[in-house]
């Protein structure tokens, strides 16, 4: 099974956020469209968890 992880760009911080989670492809999507909603996030992105 192939592991995800999400980052974003959260508004006054320098660098990229990273999640501390491991997410299945299908629970990645679920979370990034979460996390998109939260005020003063953008840039949510699914990337692949080595």
């Amino acid at each position: 099974m192939d592991n995800y992880r999400l980052t974003w760009v959260k508004e006054g911080r320098e660098r990229r956020q990273v999640s501390a989670v491991k997410y299945s492809a299908a629970a990645a999507e679920d979370y990034a469209s979460y996390k998109q909603a939260q005020p003063g996030v953008s840039d949510v992105r699914i990337e692949p968890a080595g």
